[in-house]
């Protein structure tokens, strides 16, 4: 008589359960992806427009007047770096106040915007267009 030697491989109902608990996980871990995602867009838009800000001062120091992007106002003429995301603006307001705006176009944060706005005194404050507050970046509204 030959001996059964034991079972080899999984049953089908073993092959079930694991779909099943890869489909649960999978189900909570690609929004918090995404949200991690949209988070890390929108951050890298608002660093850009961060860095910005010193060159504006600088600008606002030498002219007088917040920069309006005309000929030799422009963010890249300010020492914007390229944004892959999306575009860089101002937005003039008043003689020292005005936004600097990134508007993304491309990316899970298409159409959003991250705006940095300096009022008359000098005070910076930054506005997220992003609709849910878990994806806005640290300091944004």
């Amino acid at each position: 008589m030959k001996k059964r030697q034991g079972q080899k491989g999984f049953t089908l109902i073993e092959l079930m359960i694991v779909v099943a608990v890869i489909g649960v996980l999978s189900a909570i871990a690609i929004p918090k992806y995404q949200d991690y995602v949209h988070k890390g867009e929108l951050g890298a838009g608002l660093a850009t427009a961060s860095a910005l800000k010193i060159n504006v001062e600088d600008y606002l120091a030498s002219n007088g007047a917040f920069p309006t992007g005309g000929a030799g106002q422009a963010p890249a003429d300010l020492g914007a770096s390229i944004f892959s995301n999306g575009g860089i603006t101002f937005a003039n307001a008043a003689n020292t106040a005005g936004s600097i705006v990134v508007t993304f176009t491309s990316g899970i944060a298409n159409g959003e915007t991250i705006q940095v706005n300096r009022d008359g005194n000098g005070t910076w404050t930054c506005v997220a267009s992003a609709g849910s507050a878990n994806v806005k970046p640290k300091g944004c509204n």
